[in-house]
């Protein structure tokens, strides 16, 4: 199997564990069905770059092309397959005719990577600043690594409910409830004096608000509501997000102190896409600026273990590290062990 099909049929088994059955369908039928013969089969086909979703995530890239068309009306026979209820409806003929009839659209998809904003994350941002709340008695500075649209960089204004237990805002403006496993995360508000974010390319919550939801799953229609919701929130604050490297930004973010504050950098699912260069200076930068002041890093990144995510809370001046638990990386489970403040 070349790479690009072996990239499609990847993409199929990672959207079937992360409950898109439709998308998983319509992956495994590129994988297998797609052929030579038109513009947007030919560039995919003969993609010149790594098409692995660790590298240029070439099938989401064409997967939110043709969501695009959904979403804009300009494909009707594609939003009927996608919304036929049966389970064993199969919608790679609807795409392969797709390909054929929008050409020049769905090869300015293929240009730029998917960024995927899942809201759901927060769940574990709102638990983990909570927790250090509790913990330190501080407020807090804010800093995304890989925030795009900076819809994570707005958690205070979510609410997280587990096991009946709601924490957050009394009016927040929506409300996440992931399957929650261990002890509950403490009841302490916290208050955030400054946020910022930073990305290769960030995405504007009105300009690109197509593309921030077409590169959602279409049978996954609460992620659609819930990312609305965010983005309706982002365009009315305006979380700040500027574009660099993250190494680079956070240098430059470190060398202005929060006397008072606890220092939160913090990225979902991002850290993997950075070069190693920037990895390792990233990290000692905040090596660096945590000897003299409270400063956390808090990944969420995917590691050599399974289900999901890990969970990983580092603390400096000392840089103790502190293990919280795994989350799915769609944030539909958190399995939470941080011990209680």
């Amino acid at each position: 199997m070349t790479p690009v099909r072996q990239a499609f049929r990847d993409q199929a088994q990672a959207c079937d564990a992360l409950g898109s059955p439709l998308m998983a369908r319509l992956m495994a039928g590129l994988a297998d069905r797609l052929s030579p013969g038109d513009p947007v089969s030919d560039q995919v086909l003969g993609w010149p770059g790594d098409p692995s979703s660790k590298v240029d995530s070439l099938p989401l890239r064409l997967a939110g092309g043709l969501h695009a068309l959904v979403l804009t009306g300009q494909d009707p026979a594609l939003a009927a397959a996608y919304a036929d209820p049966d389970p064993a409806q199969d919608p790679t003929q609807a795409a392969l005719n797709a390909l054929r009839h929008h050409p020049a659209h769905l090869l300015d998809w293929l240009t730029s990577p998917p960024q995927t904003n899942e809201v759901r994350r927060s769940a574990v941002l709102i638990a983990a600043a909570n927790w250090l709340t509790a913990r330190f008695g501080l407020p807090l500075v804010l800093s995304e690594l890989g925030a795009s649209a900076g819809l994570n960089l707005l958690w205070d204004h979510y609410g997280l409910t587990a096991q009946g237990h709601t924490v957050g805002p009394a009016n927040p403006a929506l409300t996440l409830s992931p399957d929650w496993t261990g002890p509950l995360p403490p009841g302490t508000p916290p208050t955030i004096l400054d946020r910022r974010g930073v990305d290769l390319n960030p995405l504007d919550p009105v300009a690109d608000r197509l593309k921030l939801l077409a590169y959602l799953w279409p049978d996954q229609p609460d992620r659609i509501v819930r990312t609305r919701a965010a983005l309706d929130l982002a365009a009315r604050l305006r979380p700040q997000v500027d574009r660099g490297d993250a190494a680079d930004w956070l240098e430059s973010r470190l060398q202005t102190r929060h006397d008072g504050a606890l220092h939160l950098i913090f990225h979902t699912v991002a850290w993997q896409y950075f070069a190693p260069a920037t990895q390792t200076r990233a990290r000692a930068a905040m090596e660096r600026a945590g000897q003299d002041r409270p400063l956390a890093h808090l990944s969420m990144e995917a590691d050599s273990q399974t289900p999901g995510a890990a969970l990983t809370l580092t603390l400096w001046p000392g840089g103790e590290i502190r293990h919280l638990g795994r989350a799915d990386f769609h944030g539909r489970w958190v399995t939470w062990t941080a011990p209680t403040v």
